[in-house]
């Protein structure tokens, strides 16, 4: 099978980038936060999260972005009061990011098309 997903932790910055590949969907979300999770990937200092899609695309129905914002709402122990960037380069791609920052709470999130912005909007 091929790989999904890779986790990359900054440890001086503080920061964890996860990097995605392919066509990703609802279940390729959850259970990649999963692994993580069952790994102990997601050091409890961390400041922030990049969530790279710029070599992944969704295949995400629009009304599906409720269940991402779920997710996250249901892990406020990992992700409460965090920034979650997710960059994205194929303009159709940041409707998703878009409708989930529209109902953050308890996180929050923000789409980006440049590592740069992501990484200094986390950092702020």
């Amino acid at each position: 099978m091929d790989e999904k997903f890779k986790y990359r932790y900054d440890a001086v910055l503080n920061v964890l980038y996860k990097y995605y590949y392919g066509a990703i969907g609802i279940d390729d979300i959850a259970s990649s936060w999963k692994y993580a999770f069952d790994n102990k990937l997601i050091p409890k200092d961390t400041r922030g999260f990049i969530l790279d899609y710029r070599e992944a695309n969704f295949k995400i129905e629009i009304d599906e972005h409720t269940a991402i914002a779920d997710f996250y709402r249901n892990h406020l122990e990992v992700f409460g009061n965090k920034k979650i960037a997710i960059l994205t380069n194929d303009p159709k791609d940041v409707v998703i990011p878009v409708l989930v920052e529209s109902i953050d709470d308890g996180y929050i999130s923000k789409p980006f098309s440049t590592m740069n912005a992501a990484l200094n909007w986390v950092l702020s």
